[in-house]
């Protein structure tokens, strides 16, 4: 089955969110088969930051909507926006 990289930017609730605890906590709030892969603080604007993830999951029906909605239901945790979703690349020895 193919793999599937979602790239997702993550907005905080207010100003004052903990981006690092929000990490924290999504990396055992998204469902089992699902990874955070990598992620990186990204300036929006007034000191304000987001978090751009990079998400793994599988290529199935339904596996997008359970990731974002386990995002969503993380406290500290306003708006995501999808930026791109694409297949994971596979090494050729």
């Amino acid at each position: 089955m193919a793999r599937l990289v979602a790239r997702i930017r993550i907005l905080p609730a207010e100003a004052e969110s903990n981006l690092d605890r929000i990490v924290g906590s999504m990396q055992s709030a998204i469902p089992q088969g699902m990874e955070l892969k990598a992620h990186a603080k990204e300036p929006i604007a007034f000191g304000l930051n987001a978090i751009v993830g990079d998400f793994l999951l599988d290529d199935e029906q339904g596996q997008m909507d359970r990731l974002e909605e386990s995002i969503k239901s993380i406290e500290g945790v306003g708006e995501i926006e999808v930026i791109n979703i694409s297949r994971q690349s596979v090494k050729m020895k």
